[in-house]
């Protein structure tokens, strides 16, 4: 699962030499439209994250990806070789669950790279321990990414405040690839 095809991406597990092209996308505000709070401003910050997937690969066998594109991309300045992403499943520390991440750079957004890389995520994650469910947190401002997870296939399972969000208005969204319920569901409502 370290290194998987798309029709028209290149997936590989994130590793520390990643660290500029992670920071570039990042650190662009484009990317934090809909949380401007989590926008890094410090190299040390992606550094983390990717010490993290790290872990999770090291772990579980399965963590977020590196996306590269196979080729050009049509009608955008990005060529074959050039990073649009990160995502995949990993299973933070203390759960029981797959987290479905996803991002991309925004001259790659509306072009269904985002629908390639979540298909192989979901796939991993069922083949490397289908007992787990897959989940994926969204705020719920953001359409786009809502839209992605309901043509995934995940229903939505729980709504409520956004936890450790500045904007004490943000509503959180959470998305399962099964129903949940009962103690499991109140933890993954509890999680952030």
């Amino acid at each position: 699962m370290r290194h998987v095809l798309t029709p028209r991406l290149q997936l590989d597990a994130i590793v520390a030499d990643d660290l500029d092209e992670h920071f570039a996308l990042m650190s662009d505000p484009g990317v934090w439209a809909h949380l401007p709070s989590g926008q890094h401003t410090d190299p040390t910050q992606t550094a983390d994250g990717i010490r993290h997937s790290l872990g999770h690969w090291a772990r579980d066998g399965l963590g977020y990806w590196t996306a590269r594109l196979r080729a050009d991309l049509p009608g955008t300045p990005l060529r074959a070789g050039a990073m649009v992403g990160t995502g995949g499943c990993a299973r933070r520390v203390g759960t029981s669950w797959w987290n479905l991440y996803y991002r991309l750079t925004p001259p790659a957004w509306g072009r269904g790279l985002a629908a390639e890389l979540v298909g192989a995520a979901l796939d991993a994650a069922r083949t490397v321990h289908p007992d787990l469910p897959v989940i994926a947190y969204l705020l719920e401002h953001n359409v786009e990414s809502r839209g992605r997870a309901e043509r995934s296939g995940l229903s939505l399972v729980w709504r409520g405040p956004d936890a450790g969000n500045p904007d004490p208005a943000a509503v959180r969204l959470v998305y399962a690839d099964r129903p949940l319920a009962g103690p499991l569901l109140e933890q993954v409502a509890a999680h952030h």
